[in-house]
């Protein structure tokens, strides 16, 4: 099982470009792609999930060319937008019957897999209620359950925990960790912590380009001794902030702690900290932005 993608390129006006020359190739596993809001995340999704053609470039599935032959792709194929729609008068599983005949699935089958992803996503107490009653974070429950009506062997989520509260983003988590394995999952998001607790491998994507694809603990290798704890007066933060990558504060009754990426330590009085994946993250995106800047 294999996605290849082969210098993908989408531009939307003259001098406006969602990807550039994106290139990347996947194998089983679940690939965690971060990058900041506009960085091409959704865009290069919905290229994948056949719903938009790239403006140059290829996407091939186990070696077909998704654009010519998209049924290859779209029958093994799980998706959840980031703007997930529902009918608000249907109930979960009016909805999710529906959804699963449009996908052509036998009605047997289909009556036995919804009656699983309804308990798997923790619905089993709403399924019989309007969907339009729900909240933000049980529709998602709804989206993630649609997308796996048809057992994909490659999913995709885009922002998938928008909306869901801790403990149902902890759920989540481990559905997809128990989802890995003979399948593809790409979970697209611009939360760290939900791809540090998911991927077997991440890529970083900044202005429509690939900044790095790697395992975690490469990324985390590259930013090792590069992270900083520096207690500084509250009124110099924001000069602190000009001249260094502040990764994040923390107010302290002696001062501000500014957690800080930097190749040498900013100050004599600055302590070594472990490094985190956010860390690596935000180093990534700053180093991209750097090259394309000299």
């Amino acid at each position: 099982m294999e996605l290849r993608i082969e210098n993908v390129s989408k531009q939307y006006g003259k001098n406006a470009w969602g990807l550039r020359d994106f290139s990347l190739r996947l194998t089983p596993g679940v690939l965690g792609l971060l990058g900041p809001n506009g960085a091409g995340k959704s865009t290069l999704m919905r290229i994948i999930a056949t719903i938009t053609r790239p403006s140059a470039g290829a996407v091939f599935w186990n070696g077909t060319d998704i654009a010519k032959q998209p049924d290859e792709l779209r029958r093994v194929l799980g998706y959840l937008p980031q703007d997930f729609g529902v009918y608000p008068n249907l109930n979960a599983i009016e909805f999710l019957s529906y959804l699963a005949a449009v996908k052509r699935l036998d009605a047997k089958q289909a009556r036995r897999r919804i009656d699983e992803l309804v308990q798997l996503v923790n619905l089993t107490e709403a399924a019989h209620r309007p969907i339009g009653g729900f909240s933000g974070g049980m529709c998602q429950r709804v989206g993630i359950a649609q997308a796996l009506l048809n057992d994909p062997r490659l999913l995709i989520v885009d922002e998938p925990t928008v909306g869901l509260d801790p403990e149902e983003r902890v759920r989540f988590r481990n559905l997809i960790s128990d989802l890995a394995g003979e399948r593809l999952v790409l979970l697209s998001t611009h939360i760290v912590s939900d791809v540090e607790a998911t991927a077997t491998s991440i890529a970083i994507i900044n202005k429509g380009g690939l900044v790095r694809h790697a395992l975690p603990e490469e990324l985390l290798q590259a930013v090792e001794g590069k992270v900083w704890g520096w207690i500084i007066p509250s009124d110099k933060l924001a000069t602190v902030k000009t001249g260094y990558l502040v990764a994040n504060t923390t107010r302290r009754a002696d001062g501000v702690l500014a957690r800080i990426l930097s190749e040498t330590a900013p100050d004599p009085s600055a302590a070594s900290l472990t490094a985190t994946l956010e860390d690596a993250y935000l180093y990534s995106i700053a180093t991209h932005r750097q090259e394309q800047n000299a």
